[in-house]
């Protein structure tokens, strides 16, 4: 009987000495309530710990970075200009007592960063013209602006997206200052129109486009045109001087031929007279054929070789 008292005795000290221990890991942090209330100071150093068994209830809180993604919104800007914003932030928990105290637990500061940042984010873009959350800085575009100088009108920005967001960032961050939280980092994550509006806005810019493509077109038929007149004065320059240069050709080859036939005409009477009877059958022979008629005088240079024929 006594054994088994001891036994039951060993077990309730172990079960006892169990449930009074406690691990943190090294992304963790514990705050240690009893009935409701803190007790004592958060356990941030990771490793094994103490509390009482049963009376202590442990709330872990993460140590880590949070994320916080925020709800797209439709806000207006200063110059009354629909457009939908998409945020995100990231932040983490510096004070685990207070942050259970005014939160307790991560749905809790969701819930609150909803408010604060939302609520900051609205009031930044109401205060701002579109030109100054869309554009960061006034560097130049990249864009040809002699292409699209009509379309491409870039203004000067005062502020600009990026200090924006310091804006949000900083006015945030004086809001959770006494909530055991610190927002680390904001981004606007997607700036568009709604959606009515990014339809016009598309239609203009097709619009846009089509007559930059129909201005590239006419100036690009423009200079088909000068170029096919140059072409074409070309080939009438070179047609003309090949022209020219067989004329000349054919002149100092009929010279030559011409030369010729007069120094073979004038070696002898018999050279000449074969000469003008060579002429006179290829006379005959370019101008007569079967169905031609011709009449000649009995005296003409024509008939004189004809008669001689007849005559042999």
């Amino acid at each position: 009987m006594k054994k088994i008292l001891l036994l039951i005795l060993l077990i309730i000290i172990g079960v006892g000495l169990y449930s009074s221990i406690f691990i943190v890991n090294e992304t963790e942090q514990v705050i240690k309530t009893r009935f409701g209330k803190p007790i004592g100071a958060a356990v941030t150093n990771p490793g094994v710990h103490f509390k009482i068994p049963i009376l202590d209830v442990l709330h872990y809180f993460d140590k880590r970075y949070l994320e916080w993604d925020g709800r797209p919104n439709q806000i207006p800007t200063k110059d009354k200009r629909f457009i939908w914003v998409d945020t995100y932030a990231r932040w983490h928990i510096t004070d685990p007592l207070k942050f259970y105290q005014r939160l307790y637990n991560e749905q809790g500061a969701h819930s609150r960063l909803d408010d604060i940042i939302d609520g900051e984010t609205r009031n930044a873009v109401a205060s701002h013209d579109l030109i100054e959350i869309v554009r960061k800085s006034n560097r130049e575009s990249m864009i040809d602006s002699t292409a699209l100088d009509e379309i491409i009108k870039l203004e000067e920005i005062d502020v600009g997206r990026e200090k924006i967001g310091d804006m949000i960032l900083e006015n945030s961050q004086k809001r959770c200052a006494d909530l055991g939280i610190e927002i680390l980092d904001f981004e606007f994550k997607r700036i568009n129109y709604v959606q009515e509006v990014q339809e016009k806005v598309f239609e203009r810019m097709i619009s846009e486009r089509k007559r930059i493509a129909d201005r590239y077109r006419s100036e690009g038929q423009g200079e088909a045109s000068r170029i096919e007149g140059e072409r074409e004065r070309e080939l009438l320059r070179i047609r003309s001087e090949a022209y020219r240069t067989a004329q000349e050709i054919k002149g100092k080859a009929d010279a030559k031929a011409t030369a010729i036939y007069n120094q073979a005409y004038n070696q002898s009477s018999e050279s000449r007279d074969f000469y003008q009877f060579m002429k006179t059958m290829e006379t005959y022979l370019n101008t007569i054929d079967s169905t031609t008629t011709v009449m000649l005088s009995t005296d003409g240079d024509f008939y004189k070789y004809l008669k001689s024929t007849g005559d042999m």
